[in-house]
């Protein structure tokens, strides 16, 4: 067991946060839809109830998209794009979907290789792009429920101000749904950006994501 905690502990942190922070989320969005209800002479609502409400599954997954979104772009863009001097960025010679040998891949496939490696033809190509493909159903599953679910809660606010509700199609076309999609999406890629720019010329001693310390600011695909 604790070799297991030891040798998977960065995820089991991580999914352990994901969860404190889901259930923090939850409370705090509960306590202040009920505050604005008990403003607008509403009746408020049980957390069951907000768990399974429009206005829960929105806040959640305008977040999710963003992040999947982030990872999505950031997947596919480096195969392709560099930047000099971060360890975020492969090599600037190496920049494209690399050779087969390199890739070990088909024939270059080791004893140890994944079999969907070994195997060639459309399995090994569709493994090769098998991370983005579920980054990418993830965002647009994600991006799918929040537009829906803040199509929900818009139109829930509609009618308490005795407005007619509008159709989801019209909701993809409004402010209030783009208004919350590009408030995260501009976070995610100033973040991934910013982090690709510092850790040229900044080090964390004994992260994946820096350069060895003594590395030189032009070294470029060095993790530490």
């Amino acid at each position: 067991m604790r070799r297991f905690l030891k040798e998977n502990s960065l995820s089991l942190v991580f999914g352990l946060l994901f969860l404190a922070a889901l259930v923090g989320q939850a409370f705090a969005g509960w306590h202040q839809l009920n505050d604005q209800l008990l403003a607008d002479g509403l009746h408020q609502l049980s957390l069951g109830r907000y768990l399974t409400s429009a206005t829960f599954a929105v806040d959640v997954t305008e977040n999710w998209q963003s992040e999947y979104l982030q990872f999505l772009l950031f997947i596919v863009l480096t195969v392709w794009l560099v930047q000099r001097g971060s360890p975020e960025s492969k090599p600037v010679e190496d920049a494209g979907k690399e050779s087969d040998e390199r890739q070990k891949v088909g024939a270059y496939a080791r004893a140890d290789s994944p079999m969907l490696a070994r195997v060639g033809g459309l399995r090994t190509a569709l493994y090769s792009r098998s991370l983005g493909i579920v980054m990418g159903t993830i965002f647009v599953l994600s991006w799918l429920v929040q537009s829906v679910s803040g199509w929900a809660a818009y139109n829930e606010t509609r009618l308490q101000q005795l407005r007619d509700p509008i159709t989801w199609t019209a909701y993809l076309g409004h402010s209030d749904f783009w208004s919350r999609t590009l408030q995260n999406w501009q976070s995610e890629f100033l973040a991934v950006g910013s982090m690709a720019v510092f850790a040229i010329y900044l080090r964390q001693r004994g992260s994946p994501e820096s350069k060895p310390v003594g590395s030189s600011h032009d070294t470029t695909g060095v993790e530490g």
